[in-house]
């Protein structure tokens, strides 16, 4: 790829780090539309949580490699929510929701329409980062309780949550707050992710679900 014009020290690192990251080489390859595919797959190879989800929500869904791998790994009968600010072209057979995830009517109508029957619930929303770590910290935490508030109104009993994080200090109350509600809270870095990144998976299972739903 030529590009014409001078180029700063750090956006030549960035296209050269990408020209090497061999994620991103092996997603076109696969056909997965980014490299974040491969970070849900070493997740569920772990804990094996796709397969047996009858109903799915994908939280920060664009540009759309997490609905790919749901799509690819659940049952054909299962069903697929995405949320994303962005509009994409998910896979056949996911339904993609447009929308201010932070809007309370929105997640309002999402939570009416599950009815508390999600076996998992998955968020890799993260803000626009903004070079500051502190502040990227704190607006993914805000992000990451938003997307546990909603797991909670939604998750049957015995279902799982996945919620990606930038470490930064505060997160131990959330985990706190975590191990509350599921039988087993854990930390997961996949090899995928960038080394240098903060970002770190946390994995949430067995929901205790203290209330009860009419289906």
């Amino acid at each position: 790829m030529k590009i014409s014009g001078k180029m700063s020290l750090s956006s030549r690192m960035w296209l050269d780090r990408r020209e090497r990251d061999p994620y991103l080489k092996k997603a076109r390859t696969d056909g997965y539309c980014s490299r974040a595919a491969y970070k849900l797959m070493e997740i569920d190879d772990k804990f094996h949580l796709i397969k047996r989800a009858k109903s799915i929500v994908d939280l920060g869904a664009a540009p759309g490699s997490w609905c790919q791998l749901f799509s690819r790994r659940a049952e054909k009968t299962s069903q697929i929510t995405a949320v994303d600010l962005r509009n994409f072209q998910p896979p056949d057979g996911v339904l993609l929701v447009t929308g201010d995830f932070e809007d309370d009517d929105l997640r309002q109508a999402l939570i009416n329409r599950l009815n508390g029957a999600v076996d998992l619930v998955a968020s890799d929303m993260a803000p626009t980062t903004l070079g500051h770590p502190r502040t990227d910290h704190l607006r993914i935490m805000r992000l990451a309780e938003a997307a546990y508030s909603f797991a909670q109104d939604t998750l049957a009993r015995g279902g799982n949550f996945i919620v990606k994080i930038f470490q930064g200090g505060d997160e131990k109350c959330f985990l706190d707050s975590l191990k509350n509600n599921f039988h087993k809270v854990l930390f997961f870095k996949p090899k995928s992710s960038r080394s240098e990144s903060s970002e770190i998976y946390i994995v949430a299972l067995d929901f205790k679900a203290h209330r009860e739903f009419d289906f």
